[in-house]
């Protein structure tokens, strides 16, 4: 029985165009790309490959910087898979204009160009303001948690990385003795091929011995920034018990600074309990004097039983504290010895050696500023994030100021509601805590009732119909953009390791979204780019 299929000749010839422009649709993303770095300024990229020297010339980096993005669009990183793609893909080909740099240039150029991606970041965002997608009515801040290219398991304490680190000093040690011992018998014999001085792998400290320096360093620094913290914390418990009233902020984990705490805030219900119970004496003194007795409910021992609750509840956190210090050794300090300026952060799915990757976003999701922190919280990256939005929007020319800043829980706190800057609305609890007491607590409107705490105040304006508004495109706002990043480009890790060169990442990530959402804007009909 005969089969009948479609014809296969594998043999055929073809008579392929012959101009790269006929390779790709006319609206093809690649075009778009090569016409944005034709337009934003790659000065800085140039001045590093001058070509006025010997040897083979260099790439021209506004084509590895247009390979770059359209990759990083793409969601392809790999700078091999990048190489292997500039000589099979169409789009690759076109962007690269035939040639094929290989996967050590590709990671060499990223490594030498950290400080200049990020200012391109700056200049693909006035590419977006020109085409009026920068407006700042609104903007949302948010950040996410992204891995380093290091392991949990790779941190390590003080005793630890220096073992580690005298072992591997030894063992260069050796290799280097060896190396002289090689290089007087070469000279000795009078060869050709003598050396006067060590191999540049062994003369020069291996990347290893550098990571285990700076984790050492890193656990010092962290411990002196705890020493201080301490010193600031007993100062601060001694104003608060000279005056009388208790510690503000969230109490400390730590259980030698929880029982510093507790003994603080016994120390001022004592003060405050005495201070009452001179005031119920004085007042009988006088009712006394007068010939008559003092009214109202006579308390017991001259305190009332809120004074007597205080006292309770002081001496029972003051034992719990003492009971958590008795036999507890203070948690030793670690490091990671393979990404030093990395941190264990917690997630929704448990933790990550990584960093916090903050992004401020407005209402077209079009990222405007982006920056990268070691801090496993938001609440330090509330003001960095709104100057930094104030910069690019500085950079690019717009003057118009910020009208509302959009900030989750993770941001709340009394400094960060009261600092100077535009409007903001924070929330004070999880979004479906927020939910929550707006059903149970109903709505608001009007100012916030006078003598209203900060917190009480900001509650209040997230319960009015304005504000349960507003704060409402927080989440469709900024959280599509790490949606993008995460889910549809599964970049969930820095390739590279260190603070500047994940910075640097993170820049170009976001810059390449907003290069998606520049051309999509271009696509529509009567917005091309001019």
């Amino acid at each position: 029985m005969a089969f009948h299929y479609a014809g296969e000749s594998r043999d055929q010839l073809f008579l392929l165009p012959v101009s790269m422009r006929d390779w790709l649709d006319e609206g093809h993303l690649a075009w778009f790309v090569i016409d944005v770095v034709a337009r934003i300024d790659t000065v800085a990229f140039h001045a590093r490959h001058p070509n006025d020297g010997p040897g083979r010339p260099a790439y021209n980096p506004d084509t590895m910087l247009a390979v770059l993005f359209y990759a990083y669009g793409m969601g392809v990183r790999s700078s091999r898979r990048i190489e292997a793609l500039c000589r099979t893909d169409a789009a690759f080909r076109v962007i690269a204009a035939g040639a094929t740099p290989d996967h050590a240039t590709i990671a060499r150029f990223l490594v030498d160009h950290e400080r200049a991606i990020e200012d391109a970041f700056v200049d693909v965002l006035r590419l977006c303001a020109a085409a009026g997608l920068v407006s700042v009515g609104t903007i949302a801040i948010d950040g996410t948690k992204m891995g380093a290219d290091a392991a949990l398991d790779a941190n390590r304490a003080r005793a630890a990385i220096t073992g580690e680190l005298e072992r591997l000093r030894a063992h260069v040690e050796a290799a280097l003795s060896e190396a002289r011992a090689t290089d007087a018998a070469e000279d000795a014999q009078q060869t050709m091929f003598s050396l006067d001085r060590l191999p540049v792998e062994l003369a020069t400290r291996s990347g290893r011995l550098a990571r285990l320096e700076e984790a050492l360093a890193t656990i010092a620094a962290a411990e002196a920034a705890d020493a201080a913290a301490a010193v600031s914390r007993a100062e601060k418990a001694r104003e608060a018990a000279a005056e009388g009233h208790k510690l503000r902020g969230q109490k400390p984990k730590d259980p030698h600074a929880r029982l510093a705490r507790a003994e603080t805030e016994a120390e001022v219900v004592r003060t405050r309990t005495e201070a009452a119970r001179a005031e119920r004496a004085a007042k009988e003194a006088q009712a006394t004097a007068k010939g008559r007795k003092l009214g109202g409910i006579v308390p017991s021992g001259g305190l009332s039983r809120r004074h007597h609750q205080d006292i309770d509840r002081a001496e029972h956190e003051l034992a719990a504290a003492r009971a958590g210090v008795t036999g507890a050794v203070p948690e030793e300090r670690q490091a990671n010895v393979t990404d030093p300026d990395s941190r264990i952060m917690k997630t929704a799915s448990g933790w990550v050696q990584g960093y916090n990757a903050q992004a401020a976003v407005n209402p077209h999701q079009i990222v405007v500023a982006c920056g990268v922190s070691q801090d496993a919280n938001d609440v330090g990256q509330y003001a960095p994030m709104v100057s930094a939005v104030q910069a690019a929007l500085a950079a690019v020319g717009i003057v118009e100021p910020i009208g509302t800043v959009l900030a989750d829980a993770g941001y709340w706190s009394e400094d960060n509601a009261t600092t100077p800057g535009p409007d903001r609305l924070i929330a004070t609890l999880k979004d479906w805590k927020q939910r929550r007491a707006a059903r149970d607590m109903g709505t608001t409107s009007g100012l916030p009732p006078e003598g209203s705490s900060t917190l009480e105040a900001m509650e209040h304006r997230l319960r009015t119909p304005e504000g349960t508004e507003a704060y409402a495109k927080r989440s469709c706002t900024v959280e599509p953009v790490f949606g993008d990043i995460k889910e549809n480009r599964r970049f969930r890790r820095f390739r590279r390791r260190g603070l500047s060169a994940a910075r640097s990442e993170w820049a170009l990530m976001n810059l390449s979204h907003n290069v998606a959402k520049l051309f999509d804007h271009h696509a529509s009909p009567g917005h091309a780019l001019a």
